[in-house]
């Protein structure tokens, strides 16, 4: 090896002494620190420039279109009844995916898109519904939380970040991301926080509605590809939003209220169907409409722009029993493979079904509840099984009652 005559680094000028390594070129050195933030640097140049770095694909060629029969067939496999929803949601993707590779017309005729709006309580599948359609999509999706946003200049995340996660899940291929799907998630938590103005401005309330209106209709938006704002220095992308579709979802806890002063419930009269009045009650959500959304909190403009809006409904004890067992990736089907993994075969008998079910509509935290209760029952055999003997685990109904009454859960009382 040749003898290193140099003794300083070529592009910041320490010399030897003040760093740990030199390395040695032709005709000049560089330091390990200048070697990293070159890395850096190059790094960020070929991310904020997104030329060629996509195996996606961004042809027509390359999508796969599904017909809105095929579409709920798909997520018929991962959730339980919700069949109006279902509906609504795989026309709006299918209508996505002809829009976006329309030929181009000479009759003036523009599609418009149609974004959508979910409204249904806590647990009944509503981030489900949208995660089982990113697993079968050609398109990207991305799935935000509206609770991390607030106005511009605030603490907290803008709104142009939620496209930050469509670009990184595309490879950072800007026409493709052009063309993706983004669901807004707990869209109810920026609502307006009352109906008079206020002196105090609402930052992650109305200030984030007003921000969305014009990326919901289609606008340029400059977006900094590595999301929010822990690195200012990066260039940032221009996303047209004209061609995604967005989907926003909420539980909006407290507008049945609303939707009940709306709707008679307490008609009287030989005429009156009492039963038909009941079931009515118990699932008011089938007559929500934009005018409701409007008293719980969310501004005109917005609604303008959300103009489809759907229900999910409440889960009863049939459906229950359903998504423990029947979807592909139900929680009966999740603990036996966990237990399958220690060379232990479960069993659970239908009664301890049953009993898990009655729990969950006692607690009312929908399909979220199952899980909860599941484990309460079966911690204490998934502590003692693994290092174990055993071959088989069966779980009946007294052992179930037994270790769910001595859980925390167990010794909740219900409200």
């Amino acid at each position: 090896m040749a003898k290193n005559t140099h003794t300083q680094c070529s592009f910041c000028g320490r010399s030897r002494d003040e760093v740990k390594m030199l390395i040695s070129g032709i005709n000049a050195d560089i330091c390990e620190q200048c070697v990293q933030n070159a890395y850096e640097i190059v790094e960020q140049e070929l991310n904020a420039g997104f030329q060629g770095v996509s195996n996606v694909g961004t042809g027509e060629k390359d999508l796969k279109i599904r017909s809105p029969r095929e579409i709920k067939t798909f997520l018929d496999e991962y959730v339980i009844g919700q069949d109006d929803a279902k509906k609504i949601l795989s026309v709006a993707v299918y209508n996505h995916y002809k829009r976006i590779t329309q030929k181009v017309q000479h009759d003036d005729i523009e599609i418009e898109k149609s974004n959508i709006i979910m409204i249904g309580e806590t647990g009944t599948g509503k981030t489900l519904l949208a995660k089982s359609i990113a697993k079968m999509l050609n398109v990207p999706f991305a799935i935000v939380d509206a609770t991390v946003f607030t106005e511009a200049g605030y603490v907290g995340e803008d709104i142009e970040s939620m496209l930050s996660r469509l670009l990184q899940n595309c490879n950072y291929d800007v026409p493709m991301a052009e063309r993706g799907i983004v669901y807004i998630d707990e869209i109810d938590k920026i609502a307006r926080k009352g109906d008079n103005p206020s002196i105090t401005r609402d930052v992650s309330g109305e200030g984030v509605q007003q921000g969305l209106l014009k990326m919901l209709e289609g606008t340029e938006a400059l977006v900094p590809p590595q999301g929010g704002r822990k690195h200012p220095e990066q260039k940032m992308v221009k996303i047209n939003t004209q061609n995604i579709l967005f989907i926003c979802g909420g539980a909006f806890d407290g507008i049945d209220k609303i939707i009940a002063r709306r709707v008679n419930t307490n008609a009287i009269g030989f005429n009156v169907n009492k039963e038909q009045q009941e079931a009515q009650k118990k699932n008011l959500l089938q007559f929500v409409n934009p005018q409701d959304l409007k008293s719980f909190g969310l501004i005109p403009e917005l609604l303008g722009r959300l103009p489809v809006v759907t229900h999910l409904d409440p889960l009863d004890k049939e459906t229950l029993r359903s998504i423990l067992t029947e979807p592909k990736n139900s929680l009966i089907k999740q603990y036996t493979r966990l237990f399958e993994l220690e060379g232990v075969k479960l069993k659970v008998e239908s009664e301890v079904l049953d009993f898990i079910t009655d729990k969950a509509l006692e607690f009312k935290l929908g399909a979220r509840g199952l899980r909860s209760i599941c484990e309460s029952i079966l911690t204490e055999a998934m502590f003692d099984i693994p290092g174990s003997n055993k071959k088989e685990m069966i779980i009946d109904l007294a052992y179930a009652q037994q270790q769910f009454n001595s859980s925390k859960l167990g010794m909740m009382k219900v409200a």
